[in-house]
């Protein structure tokens, strides 16, 4: 039987979650962690891409392209236990030019290898506490991993705009 709809409007459903931009997999003290990192980032002119699966199928809690063209990848731990049960770091080395652990005043900062670097974040803000050591990535893989980042952040543009998630433009872009 064929449903006439009168004067109503057929309800719109969309399979687009609210907010694309949102995974949901952290906890609340790790996204703090996470925004207090990326706002430093920022501030720094560092372009951050948040979640990103490398080709290794690692993800990444943030990878930072900055003006300099380096990538860096920053693992965020939440707590002590978080960070002894992750062996996958040293795998994140491969895929980027610094690395660094980042983590909030209750995490003891003597847990954290003396070779990567090390963010303090409070939500609000963040300060490199060590800077990690460089160790630039083959040209092959930086090229794969430019057009990765590159794919991810267009994907998630479109799925932000088709959201209705408004996207400021980027410093130098026309408007």
């Amino acid at each position: 039987m064929n449903k006439i709809w009168h004067g109503a409007a057929m309800p719109i459903i969309s399979p687009i979650l609210q907010n694309p931009l949102i995974d949901g997999r952290q906890s609340e003290r790790a996204m703090l962690v996470r925004r207090g990192v990326q706002r430093l980032l920022m501030e720094m002119g560092a372009h951050v891409l948040p979640e990103l699966s490398l080709a290794t199928g690692r993800r990444a809690d943030l990878v930072a392209l900055t003006r300099q063209g380096d990538i860096w990848i920053i693992e965020i731990k939440s707590s002590i236990e978080d960070f002894r049960v992750d062996r996958k770091w040293p795998d994140y080395r491969l895929h980027s030019d610094r690395f660094f652990f980042a983590t909030h005043p209750g995490v003891p900062s003597e847990i954290f290898p003396e070779e990567c670097g090390f963010i303090l974040s409070d939500g609000y803000g963040a300060e490199i506490l060590r800077d990690a050591p460089e160790h630039r990535m083959a040209a092959a893989t930086r090229k794969a991993l430019m057009l990765r980042i590159a794919r991810a952040g267009a994907s998630r543009l479109l799925a932000a705009e088709l959201a209705g998630v408004s996207v400021p433009a980027l410093e130098g872009e026309s408007e």
